[in-house]
């Protein structure tokens, strides 16, 4: 991670840690790094989510790009992906989503985009950082008529929903959904996509108040949606994250369907029907070891990146792949987007489950899940990386790896957008793997409290 961007853009407590003026610098910063090459005005779009602290954080942006002479227009509360799609379409220089995604809402994030509709690389946003904290006398402000104007883009909700519903070739006339929005910016655009891909929608927690984003729904608490699709005879549902570029099911039975199985619903139907590119699917190596059986025995190939969908994208840019997640619901369908969107994600998985005339649980048995239990342990900046050479921790960690051998697995990190540890177990044994992650956890904290 570098000194001001985690794994997906700038991330805090909102006006305390992610304060205004960080943001009138990110700002500042930005348009002057991502328009350095435009012959042009330079044009920024900005979009955002619902939490109460997004409309400060804008306006601090607007100053912030417009001080430097870039012109910004304002997409109000829109999808992350709706942002990386407008922007490479519509010939803007670089785009800016306010968003904490799945964070609750005294946090808030600022993600930038470069004019491809890609997040930025490393390298990049390095270069943002070395403006603001090591030559802010590199960044020079404009007067008089140079100074950037703020305009309002009015249409760009409905530009991406056009999108997004030409990505689907299947209509889903007949379908019962239920669509659980947490609240956030999918509440701005779900109903109207889906009902306009056909699909009889009910929807929950899509009624933002700047407050209630992420709290108790959306694809971070879908135990509402689980006991909404059971009790109400739904032939599925869908729950999406704050900023909508996660996505989660439901099946009919009220039972979850995570990422990993989504992607392997998709990867299966892809191989079947000749579009799955150089036959694999890119993972994480948080993915559920069911995911890599599933696609042993379904001749599917894997490769699997560090956690964050920016480091699947790489891999799947790099290596010319069309299909990648992660188990949170980051899932990329390259063909049709540049960045995860959760909104596709649903429709395309629902097209599936059209297609296919199964119901949702017989899709989602593709894959079998082993038993897998993560525990976070919050650590301060003081700690990040020195636990890993605690002896103790070390002798914990060896024990159970010895004692699950080939038949699960632990994986320790470091959170990019929190300041967690997540300490993740997963083993054929249910007892074994929480005992493993329980005493893991426990003498991180051990080291932590010394």
């Amino acid at each position: 991670m570098g000194r001001l961007f985690g794994t997906d853009g700038a991330r805090g407590i909102a006006i305390t840690e992610l304060t205004c003026e960080l943001a009138m610098q990110i700002g500042r910063a930005a348009a002057l790094v991502l328009t350095n090459e435009t012959s042009k005005k330079p044009c920024i779009f900005i979009g955002k989510d619902t939490r109460i602290s997004s409309d400060v954080l804008e306006a601090a942006l607007c100053a912030g790009i417009c001080s430097v002479g870039a012109d910004v227009v304002r997409l109000g509360v829109v999808p992350t992906p709706a942002v990386a799609y407008l922007v490479h379409t519509k010939g803007a220089d670089a785009g800016v989503m306010i968003s904490a995604s799945h964070n609750s809402v005294e946090f808030n994030g600022i993600k930038l985009f470069a004019s491809t509709g890609y997040k930025l690389p490393d390298s990049v946003e390095e270069e943002i950082e070395k403006l603001i904290l090591d030559e802010p006398e590199n960044i020079v402000l404009k007067s008089h008529n140079e100074i950037g104007k703020i305009m309002d883009y009015i249409e760009a909700k409905d530009d991406y929903i056009d999108y997004i519903t030409s990505c689907i070739d299947t209509n889903l006339n007949g379908v019962y959904l239920a669509l659980d929005c947490a609240n956030g910016s999918s509440s701005a655009t779900a109903k109207k996509l889906f009902e306009k891909l056909g699909a009889r929608v009910d929807m929950l927690s899509a009624e933002p108040d700047g407050t209630n984003i992420n709290d108790k729904c959306g694809s971070t608490h879908i135990e509402n949606l689980m006991a909404y699709v059971k009790e109400h005879g739904c032939d599925a549902g869908l729950a999406f994250d704050g900023d909508a570029d996660r996505c989660l099911a439901v099946d009919e039975n009220g039972n979850l369907v995570d990422g990993d199985k989504l992607i392997a619903i998709a990867a299966n139907a892809m191989k079947n029907n000749g579009s799955l590119k150089n036959n694999t699917a890119v993972v994480t190596i948080m993915s559920n070891l069911g995911f890599f059986h599933f696609a042993k025995r379904e001749g599917i190939e894997t490769a699997a990146t560090k956690v964050g969908d920016r480091y699947v994208l790489e891999e799947m840019l790099e290596k010319g792949y069309n299909i990648g997640g992660e188990q949170s619901g980051h899932i990329i369908f390259l063909d049709h987007v540049t960045t995860g969107d959760g909104q596709l994600s649903g429709a395309k998985i629902i097209e599936i489950l059209v297609n296919s005339g199964k119901k949702m649980s017989e899709l989602a048995s593709v894959m079998e899940s082993f038993p897998q239990l993560m525990l976070n342990v919050r650590i301060e900046s003081k700690h990040r990386n020195v636990w890993r050479d605690d002896e103790n921790v070390k002798a914990v960690m060896s024990s159970y790896e010895e004692k699950l051998g080939d038949d699960g697995r632990i994986l320790v990190r470091e959170s990019g957008t929190e300041p967690l540890i997540r300490v993740m177990v997963e083993a054929k044994d249910a007892a074994l793997m929480e005992e493993a992650c329980k005493n893991i956890s426990a003498a991180i904290e051990e080291f932590i409290h010394k």
